[in-house]
């Protein structure tokens, strides 16, 4: 029947008991009985029946109990709990580029690859996540800056940049070396700090190798060489340490003097600009003029050549002439030598202007009519001057002999 009925006793559905002028209690529920009347719900859940019926004002004896009994199902309950929590503690995810390392007890135990992975929780085993795919840097004989720090972009460090050549000078070397983590079990356990192991290597290589060379290879032409130098180097180094690091670039970002005499310096570099241009004029000039005088002289060598061709036919034309008309002479020396002494006279005296002839009867000289033989001579001096350009038109030393012959000729007429 409804509370509110006659007979009902004036009794409310919030538990009320009423009070003595008949109407109900306003105020809310008591906070202390609610949590009673849960805890007691609780306990009997674990077995605990104290305390689980009693709700009056005053708690009854089980009001001031534990709200978890402590029955074994209750402990079995919490402990399967715990051990479900400690165990999913295991798993762990490797991300893409990266590789787990899994210790059992600190002990290396094994690597694992990218995915969701397992091992049995701490105190028993736990994972250290090494990141492979990432570049990292080290620098020798230099830092850069940073921005937040308001340091310079670019600060040598002359501890390890100042390094001594071969030829027992001075330079200046800036490496930029960058590499990889290639074994992370070798870069956890084989080196305390592997990126303060690396520098000092590089810086060892760099200056073995700089040790081996002069300055002006180090400044010019053996850049790519040195740099390739120290990479073998280091990476050997690495490699016999067992460091778990693979180097991938090595920039060698500055080779110079040191500043106190890079004045000096480069005086002495535009002097050695100068000198390889005055070498390079000079080569243009010799590779000018060597042709011009290797034609030159290889066509001196071929008028040579001609020239003593043309001699030695000539002579023996001559001596063949000579031979065929000794032979003439033989068989008829009158008529031969008549041939001659008028071949001669013709060849001496087409050749000039004017004759002279000797009379031995008196003084007087006779002259011949001049502008006839100038006419001949002139005639039978370009002719000639076709066969032989030796021949000018005047009369020489070799036309005496001509000339005594034709007077001794004449007088052994006389005399016949």
């Amino acid at each position: 029947m409804a509370w509110n009925e006659p007979g009902g006793n004036n009794r409310d559905p919030w538990g009320g008991s009423g009070n003595s002028g008949g109407g109900r209690d306003p105020g809310p529920p008591d906070l202390d009985e609610v949590v009673r009347k849960l805890s007691g719900k609780f306990g009997g859940l674990f077995g605990d029946k104290r305390g689980s019926s009693n709700g009056g004002s005053n708690g009854g004896s089980g009001g001031s109990g534990m709200p978890f009994g402590s029955s074994p199902i209750g402990f079995l309950i919490i402990g399967a709990i715990a051990v479900a929590i400690w165990l999913a503690s295991g798993f762990y995810i490797v991300d893409e580029g990266t590789r787990g390392v899994e210790l059992r007890f600190g002990q290396y135990s094994r690597t694992t690859m990218p995915g969701l992975r397992y091992h049995l929780p701490r105190p028993i085993e736990q994972v250290e996540i090494v990141d492979v795919s990432q570049i990292r840097a080290e620098e020798i004989g230099y830092r850069s800056g940073r921005a937040e720090a308001r340091q310079p972009a670019f600060r040598t460090v002359s501890r390890e940049a100042l390094m001594l050549t071969v030829d027992e000078n001075i330079v200046e070397v800036k490496l930029a070396i960058q590499y990889q983590v290639s074994d992370p079990r070798h870069f956890l356990f084989n080196l305390f700090d592997p990126d303060m192991t690396l520098r000092q290597v590089a810086e060892s290589a760099v200056r073995a190798v700089v040790g081996d060379s002069t300055l002006d290879f180090v400044l010019t032409e053996g850049r790519a060489e040195i740099v390739a130098r120290v990479r073998e180097m280091t990476q050997e180094t690495l490699d016999a340490y067992e460091s778990g690091l693979i180097i991938t670039n090595v920039n060698l970002q500055d080779a110079q003097p040191p500043e106190q005499v890079q004045a000096a310096f480069a005086d002495a570099i535009r002097a050695r600009e100068d000198e390889q241009r005055f070498i390079n004029e000079a080569e243009a000039y010799r590779n000018e003029v060597l042709p011009v005088a290797r034609g030159e002289a290889a066509r001196i060598l071929e008028d040579a050549e001609g020239y003593r061709e043309q001699v030695v036919a000539r002579a023996l034309g001559e001596t063949s002439r000579f031979e065929q008309l000794q032979a003439q002479y033989t068989l008829a020396p009158t008529v031969t030598r008549e041939r001659l002494y008028l071949e001669t006279m013709e060849a001496v005296l087409s050749s000039t202007s004017k004759v002279f002839l000797d009379a031995e009867s008196g003084n007087n000289l006779l002259y011949l009519p001049l502008d006839r033989l100038v006419n001949r001579s002139a005639v039978a001096g370009g002719a000639q001057s076709l066969r032989d350009p030796s021949l000018d038109g005047s009369v020489t030393s070799s036309d005496v002999e001509p000339i005594s012959r034709f007077r001794d000729l004449s007088r052994s007429r006389e005399v016949r």
